[in-house]
């Protein structure tokens, strides 16, 4: 695992473990493992907030990177806040939706968002093995106790279009989940949550929107490289994307 030195202290104090292998979710044959912070220690944002540069994400209460030993697909991906400029098709995007207000909450049940995120997964995500979550497993998989989490919520007037679930860290935000209602799919509800997350970090003063991972052959997660300037983490730290470069790799020989 690759360290920097604001993250010494926490590593060396903190275990790590590996997935069996499994298969991957976004790239067809290939197998996935993925390194966790040890479950059964107490994290905080302090300990987010310097594994975040190293690649790791907050899902559920745990923390995670991924780690498959014949594949580096998962770039982590971020945002540069202070120097972002939309695209002429982010900018149109943006007037369309001049009329949504966005409201930031704090992590909770609510049921209005509850029944949304239901039929979000059911329509967009159907078979994936997340449809008819019930409440306990919605907030399992988008909030915690220990992190300092957003839902940043839009509306149409008093119709709700969609919540970005978004984690803040000292110098900055990062996106966790979006889901949104399938009928305003025209409003590119996806875009707009981003644009939304990085205008809120601007207002923030804050250096970075943390995107996840770009997967490069994978055309679900392709949009990442369209908000730029943008950052990836590869062999052990952050360069700018390149988009005359290519990020992508052989197929994976199996893992043994």
């Amino acid at each position: 695992m690759k360290r920097d030195n604001g993250a010494d202290k926490t590593q060396h104090s903190l275990r790590f473990y590996a997935s069996a292998p499994h298969a991957c979710n976004y790239l067809e044959n290939r197998t996935s493992i993925s390194v966790f912070a040890d479950p059964d220690a107490t994290l905080s944002t302090d300990i987010y907030h310097k594994l975040a540069p190293l690649g790791f994400r907050r899902s559920g209460s745990g923390l995670y990177m991924p780690a498959c030993t014949s594949c580096d697909q998962c770039i982590p991906a971020r945002v540069v806040v202070s120097k972002f400029r939309r695209s002429r098709n982010q900018q149109r995007v943006w007037q369309r939706n001049r009329d949504i207000t966005c409201t930031p909450l704090d992590a909770g049940f609510r049921q209005e968002h509850f029944e949304l995120y239901s039929r979000y997964l059911e329509q967009r995500h159907g078979g994936g093995g997340m449809e008819n979550p019930t409440p306990d497993d919605y907030l399992g998989f988008l909030s915690s106790e220990w992190s300092d989490t957003l839902f940043l919520e839009f509306r149409a007037g008093s119709t709700l279009l969609g919540i970005a679930v978004t984690d803040c860290l000292p110098d900055a935000l990062s996106s966790v989940y979006t889901f949104f209602d399938p009928d305003f799919s025209s409003r590119s509800p996806g875009t707009l949550a981003i644009l939304m997350q990085i205008e809120t970090a601007r207002q923030l003063s804050l250096e970075w929107l943390y995107l996840g991972y770009w997967i490069p052959d994978c055309q679900k997660m392709a949009y990442k490289n369209r908000f730029r300037p943008l950052q990836v983490f590869r062999n052990g730290r952050w360069e700018n994307f390149d988009p005359e470069a290519s990020y992508s790799v052989a197929p994976e020989t199996p893992d043994r």
